[in-house]
């Protein structure tokens, strides 16, 4: 009987995939030595791969160009990132690079777009999408950005009481104004409608009551947002397909209205197990829209997209060593980490979450069912199950070098929600963190964005 790692692997899956191959017993991730970094730089450390979020971005923008072409649809397609998903210099100018639209969600990323166009990173004719619930403070930021010759800013409605904030506006053009529609959530959620937006039956009304005719706005966007992202189920298509009718009905008294935003975004590989029909689902939606628009006699909308985890996701790691193996019970295997999956990978202690889990040496020794422990001393702060099985299998440990773990396609929130640099359940400080991307002569190089968090940074936060 086979069972090595890499027989449990080549078994299971079909193995290398995109991204992910074997060379001399050591993982490779996206053609990089992930040894060669531990050797240069120790563990733990979180890794940004920079030019994988270039290719997702590309690959979308080559899959809604291919579907609009199949469809024969009128309307254009913009690609907006979502800043909250990572806020990172490096990672927005690297957005950037691509020609992409952002949507904001706080006053202080309205502060992010502003530095991003005095280092002539960002042009005031890109799209500034305006989401969420609005304090004062937002709202006024976004005011500020419209009067300063910002063309194309768009705050997406939230509430009714929302508009009275930009009539103050005095940019010599009617505000741009988008809509959300409190999306009806699914059965299971833990609710019934999603607390952000406004409540669909409301809307025509509104618009009657507040923007037609109003020389101070002009409705140019329907936002559409589903809590868990745009899947291929009769739940989603049914109510994707009540707000591509509500559009018809606001187009007919609406001609300013011009766009559809589809929020919620892609899905991204958390396993190697990973199924999901890009291409068919953006043939699924542009094909959708064209269908209802023809059917009710309107003109098509151009379509924006706000891709956040789908953008930098991918791009992310977070690579461990085990330095210990413990036995508490018959059965119970437990290696612990380097660090801590609270403090680290938040969302798997928050929601479950489940990523790409592969080691990166002993490829060929004997697997064995384990659990993954944090250092932290919290009796959550544990790691026992794949996305595609209840259970983590990891090659024994054996003799020489520790073994090394990954944790890869962590590179949405998981900062954000973290706390980036500051104080950490049980003062476990944040790891270090590796940048690899492209230097001014086209070469892949890599350096240290931030060390290890130091006693003396912690201290300094908590007053001492």
């Amino acid at each position: 009987m086979n069972n090595t790692y890499t027989d449990l692997v080549n078994q299971t899956f079909e193995f290398p995939q995109d991204g992910f191959e074997v060379k001399d017993n050591y993982l490779q991730y996206n053609g990089l030595d992930i040894k060669a970094l531990i050797d240069k730089y120790g563990t733990p450390f979180k890794l940004t791969y920079l030019p994988k979020i270039g290719m997702q971005i590309n690959r979308a923008k080559e899959m809604f160009k291919e579907a609009i072409k199949k469809n024969r649809y009128d309307g254009k397609y913009y690609y907006c990132y979502c800043t909250k998903s990572s806020h990172f210099s490096f990672i927005m100018e690297e957005v950037l690079k691509h020609d992409v639209h952002i949507e904001t969600s706080s006053a202080y990323d309205v502060d992010i777009i502003n530095k991003l166009h005095e280092k002539k990173k960002l042009s005031k004719s890109t799209y500034i999408i305006c989401n969420g619930y609005k304090t004062k403070p937002y709202t006024r930021a976004i005011g500020k950005l419209i009067n300063s010759g910002f063309e194309n800013v768009i705050p997406v409605l939230d509430n009714k009481e929302e508009l009275d904030h930009y009539t103050r506006v005095r940019s010599g053009n009617p505000v741009k104004i988008g809509i959300r529609i409190a999306a009806e959530e699914e059965p299971t959620f833990d609710f019934y409608t999603s607390r952000l937006g406004i409540r669909s039956r409301d809307v025509l009304e509104f618009y009657i009551d507040k923007l037609k005719d109003n020389p101070k706005f002009e409705l140019k966007m329907l936002h559409f947002f589903m809590n868990k992202g745009i899947k291929d189920d009769i739940y989603y298509w049914s109510q994707f397909n009540k707000v591509l009718s509500l559009y018809c009905q606001l187009k007919k008294i609406s001609p300013e209205l011009t766009s559809i935003n589809i929020g919620g975004g892609f899905p991204i590989k958390h396993s190697l197990g990973f199924d999901y029909d890009y291409k068919y689902i953006i043939n699924e939606l542009v094909a959708n829209i064209k269908s209802v628009c023809k059917k009710n006699k309107v003109p098509v909308p151009d379509i924006y997209t706000e891709f956040g985890s789908f953008t930098v996701g991918e791009s992310g790691s977070v690579i461990y060593s085990v330095v210990g193996e413990k036995m508490q019970n018959d059965r119970e295997i437990w290696y612990m980490i380097d660090s801590s999956f609270i403090t680290t990978l938040p969302d798997t202690w928050g929601i479950g979450e489940k990523f790409l889990m592969l080691p990166i040496n002993k490829w060929d020794n004997e697997y064995q069912e384990v659990h993954l422990g944090g250092l932290t001393c919290d009796g959550y702060d544990f790691y026992t199950s794949e996305e595609h099985i209840n259970a983590v299998f990891l090659p024994k440990q054996g003799k020489g070098e520790p073994l090394y773990i990954g944790f890869f396609h962590t590179g949405a929130y998981q900062d954000q929600l973290s706390g980036y640099g500051g104080i950490k359940h049980c003062l476990i400080p944040s790891p270090k963190h590796v940048i690899v991307g492209y230097d001014k002569n086209g070469q892949l190089k890599d350096w240290l964005y931030a060390k290890e968090q130091s006693a003396q940074s912690m201290l300094k936060i908590l007053g001492y």
